[in-house]
């Protein structure tokens, strides 16, 4: 029996990898869960799943949290210092990193220093330190297996070939909820509508970045340090229906694809039993019903913030730290209606203007870039007209 631990219980990529739990109670043992300051979900957690310990953001959380699983045998911790000693359990074997957003990089850090590998669910940790990362993941003999969509397609599609054979990686893009809309369309678009992705069942902050294609960005950033490939050899397709997950070009021409419905529980499965696969009582793809696949160059002008991904590689260092630090601080601007639809990709342009990228030598690099870029960004935001 395999003992996890999943860092972001609570949100879609926790309560996926628990539904997989459920489903082959003999082999995963969850062991230890961290959530933010979903209380009620996370009680439900511990009383089915019996984790040994459990952490949450704030010591106001923790303090109810005590007082519901009262006489459970269960250790309950809170704060940063809390999600990395869960993070860090001894005997778990691997951590689901699902947290969203930077928030993710400490903890997952942390858990690779232990020895523990990873099924990375969670793009920000790669992005905002991903060679410091896959040093510390060879230095402690860890593997980290890729479970966004994406990035686990390509997982997939290199699996038996070599890597000096391998031409270009292509990430397929939904186009996220706004897709067809016009430039002039896209200034009067409100978090509501952003929020209504065609294929995906996804948190609010990744629906926004898939409807700005911010997420493609980071997800040019996270394959390039997960693959070893540089942001050159990486394109983007977008590819309405969501059916093929990405694929990857060989040198001779040939492409190699993962296809499959709209499912995360695919990918999870995948990185959770690695190199087996399981058995899952999901609905098959039929091609038949599907009736076509379409694909389209993506529309930098319409949607820029693909480029700044690219852009933060080229410039390298902090910068691609400090382009996701911005966007985080910009989409939440959105989602609380402090800031138009448009004005995201502003604000990351500007701060990675201010920006004076250095190189990642350390953590401490990392997050203070993190730090420095969230302070620009918020000044950005609070001096636009409203």
């Amino acid at each position: 029996m395999k003992s996890i631990i999943i860092l972001g219980s609570t949100g879609s990529i926790g309560t996926n990898t628990l539904d997989i739990v459920q489903r082959f109670p003999e082999e995963f043992q969850v062991v230890g869960l961290t959530a933010g300051g979903n209380v009620d979900k996370l009680e439900t957690q511990i009383r089915l799943f019996k984790p040994k310990m459990v952490a949450v953001s704030t010591e106001l959380s923790a303090a109810t949290l005590r007082t519901r699983c009262a006489g459970l045998p269960v250790e309950i911790l809170a704060g940063e210092d809390g999600i990395a000693q869960v993070a860090t359990m001894p005997g778990a074997e691997l951590v689901i990193s699902g947290i969203v957003g930077a928030a993710g990089l400490v903890p997952t850090l942390a858990a690779i220093r232990s020895g523990k590998h990873i099924a990375l669910a969670n793009k920000e940790p790669m992005v905002m330190a991903g060679k410091l990362m896959q040093d510390e993941a060879h230095k402690h003999g860890v593997r980290i297996f890729p479970v966004d969509s994406e990035h686990s397609a390509i997982f997939q599609s290199l699996e038996g070939h070599r890597l000096e054979d391998v031409r270009r990686l292509i990430l397929t893009a939904s186009g996220g909820a706004l897709w067809t809309l016009t430039k002039e369309q896209l200034h009067s678009v409100t978090p509501e509508r952003a929020l209504q992705h065609p294929n995906w069942k996804m948190g609010s902050k990744i629906t926004i970045d898939s409807a700005t294609l911010m997420n493609k960005g980071l997800e040019v950033v996270e394959a390039r340090w997960l693959f070893g490939i540089s942001e050159s050899r990486i394109d983007v397709l977008v590819h309405r229906e969501s059916i093929i997950h990405s694929l990857v070009e060989y040198e001779d021409r040939s492409m190699i694809a993962q296809l499959g419905l709209p499912d995360m529980r695919t990918p999870i499965s995948y990185a959770m039993r690695y190199p087996e696969r399981m058995p899952l009582d999901l609905p098959s793809l039929d091609l038949t019903e599907v009736g076509k696949l379409t694909f389209a160059k993506p529309d930098h002008d319409r949607f820029p913030c693909l480029n700044l991904g690219y852009e933060s590689l080229r410039v390298g260092g902090t910068m691609p730290a400090a382009m996701n630090a911005a966007n985080e601080v910009a989409v939440e601007a959105f989602l609380n209606s402090g800031l138009r639809f448009v004005e995201i990709a502003d604000v990351i342009r500007s701060t990675m203007d201010a920006h004076t990228q250095r190189e990642i030598t350390g953590l401490d690099d990392a997050l203070e870039a993190d730090r420095w870029a969230r302070e620009k960004a918020e000044s950005l935001v609070h001096a636009l007209p409203r």
